[in-house]
């Protein structure tokens, strides 16, 4: 290679970490701001999850054309493509007072989106394929130290200066992320003199490979498994006692513990997998989210809930990445861009769906059979990778190669 691949995995890192650190921003106060300041009264729970999951009905839809776009014209221009748009519509999120034109604004950011899967994509092709494992765990971590950073920076800025101040700070942030894909960001000689394939045609092909199925399918239940709790933490600590003043900031501690756990525990799984295979780090950590969300039940209390998050995101820290490395395992590099526009595709259906579920459980019963209910999906998850034998799976297409 002529560029080092370690300097572009931490470039690509720090891009990855601002864009996650502005997307949850708004995590914390976004249903406080959809009732306080965009006069929303009525069904709080159900607008909630329909603000947050439009943006990624949206985005589903749209990934994989980016998909073939960036295995046409290369990864680095999605990166730039993406990271200018999106900070032109977080600022567009200070000026909104009516609830409809905000919903308008996050299709918006669902259409122009892609900045993440196209980093992950990069890193995926750009890297020896012997430390590609190792490499996307490392970047798992940067969307993990942002979703940490993010709430807190959000709950901190909506407490003292107000809600729309911290959407300023969003745009300013991935800002950033759209300069240093720019001027640092770099990717290998790109033959752009290839016909672009059609996203029927990669649809097609991706069906034929059953161990990439599998894969997409298990993406999606571990983002559903996530999203259907993010509308609905910030009002589960309304329930805990926690006073409407500080729901904010204590949320984003809440969702940061998760994080933290990632960040401590995904580079462990990423090294372990290298070594044992990633199909077993995939079934312990699904086991152990399955079991961490049943137990979420049973506290009452917020600071045991914020500690059994924790102990739940050190073993959800090895589901997305061992996930993506395996994709990479299954998938010849030319269809990488692609491969990972469809599996962004398949983690936003289950963005979308997650929030408007969520917000439609926790409207008709109470929060706390939500997290059973998670961590029943999460275990069937688990017996879905010993069914389908998905370790047997990659090493036969690995033997085709």
């Amino acid at each position: 290679m002529n560029f080092s691949w370690k300097r572009n995995l931490i470039v690509l890192w720090v891009g990855v970490f601002f864009c996650s650190t502005a997307y949850s921003i708004s995590i914390p106060f976004l249903s406080i701001f959809l009732s306080d300041e965009l006069g929303v009264d009525n069904h709080l729970e159900i607008w909630s999850g329909i603000t947050f999951g439009i943006t990624f009905l949206a985005s589903a839809l749209i990934s994989p054309f980016w998909g073939s776009l960036a295995d046409k014209y290369g990864r680095k221009p999605m990166l730039i493509r993406s990271g200018f748009s999106l900070a032109a519509l977080y600022l567009l999120n200070y000026f909104v007072h009516d609830p409809y034109l905000f919903l308008v604004v996050r299709v918006l950011q669902g259409l122009l989106a892609g900045f993440v899967p196209a980093a992950i994509a990069m890193v995926a092709t750009n890297t020896p394929e012997e430390k590609t494992g190792y490499a996307l765990s490392i970047m798992s971590t940067a969307g993990a130290s942002g979703s940490i950073i993010g709430p807190l920076i959000g709950g901190v800025v909506s407490y003292y200066s107000g809600n729309r101040n911290a959407f300023l700070f969003s745009a300013v942030i991935v800002l950033v992320s759209a300069l240093i894909a720019t001027f640092f960001a770099k990717e290998q000689s790109f033959d752009r003199s290839a016909p672009r394939s059609h996203v029927r045609d990669d649809i097609r092909e991706a069906r034929s490979n059953r161990a990439f199925v599998t894969l997409l399918t298990l993406a999606g239940i571990s983002t559903f498994s996530v999203m259907i709790l993010e509308p609905l933490i910030p009002i589960y600590m309304l329930h805990m006692g926690v006073s409407k003043s500080t729901a904010s900031l204590s949320s984003g501690i809440a969702f940061s513990a998760v994080g933290i756990a990632t960040v401590l525990m995904a580079p462990q799984w990423g090294r372990i997998g290298s070594r044992k295979g990633f199909g077993p780090i995939l079934f312990i950590g699904l086991i152990g989210g399955g079991i961490g969300n049943i137990l979420q039940f049973f506290v009452s209390g917020y600071v045991e809930f914020a500690l059994l998050r924790f102990a739940y995101g050190l073993f959800y820290a090895g589901v997305l990445p061992s996930v993506n490395a395996m994709i990479v395992q299954v998938i010849e590099p030319g269809f990488r861009g692609r491969a990972f526009g469809l599996n962004q595709a398949a983690s936003q259906l289950a963005t979308m769906a997650g929030p408007i579920i969520g917000g439609l459980l926790g409207a008709f019963m109470p929060i706390r059979w939500v997290f059973v209910i998670n961590g029943i999906l999460l275990l069937a998850a688990a017996v879905l990778v010993k069914l389908r034998k998905l370790e047997s799976q990659i090493s036969a297409v690995r033997a085709v190669e």
